[in-house]
């Protein structure tokens, strides 16, 4: 059993990580380019990414990961070295919390109501501005919380062996 939980805790970490590059990716680079354009142009290029990303790949990675860390902790509560369990524990608890809560709290809502507005319309400007500021807050949130636990995942597997 302890073999499994590492290879769980790994893949969980690996997961995290992918989630934290994804996230760090659009907080400092995809969403800077797109606020720099026109907001009907910003708005439609918003509304494909947002479609396009729901694929599975993304959601192995984003779900999964949520999954593996479940396991991970549910086969870890074996584990003797108490440290280790902590930061599994904490580490998972980050990711559930900063990356999927968040996620299906703010900025998926976020998304379908940038969905229903026309890109060219004034509607759609007005949604822009507040999409900018509020979805970009909610994904440094992910991004911090999925850096955070990655790392706190990578010291758990480190202390388990």
């Amino acid at each position: 059993m302890g073999n499994l939980y590492i290879l769980f805790l790994i893949l969980a970490t690996l997961g995290s990580g992918v989630m934290a590059g994804l996230f760090c990716s659009f907080s400092n680079f995809i969403m800077k380019s797109l606020s720099g354009m026109s907001p009907s142009k910003g708005i439609a290029a918003m509304q494909s990414i947002n479609i396009v990303i729901v694929r599975p790949v993304f959601l192995l990675f984003f779900f999964g990961t949520g999954v593996l860390i479940v396991a991970a902790m549910i086969l870890g509560w074996q584990d003797p070295g108490v440290g280790a369990r902590a930061l599994g524990v904490i580490g998972g608890a980050v990711y559930i919390l900063g990356c999927l809560g968040v996620t299906v709290a703010f900025n998926v809502p976020l998304n379908n109501k940038l969905a229903l507005v026309n890109p060219d319309g004034e509607e759609g400007e007005k949604m822009w501005e507040i999409y900018l500021s509020q979805w970009v807050r909610w994904n440094h949130v992910r991004s911090l919380a999925t850096l955070l636990s990655t790392t706190l995942l990578i010291m758990a597997v480190y202390y388990s062996n």
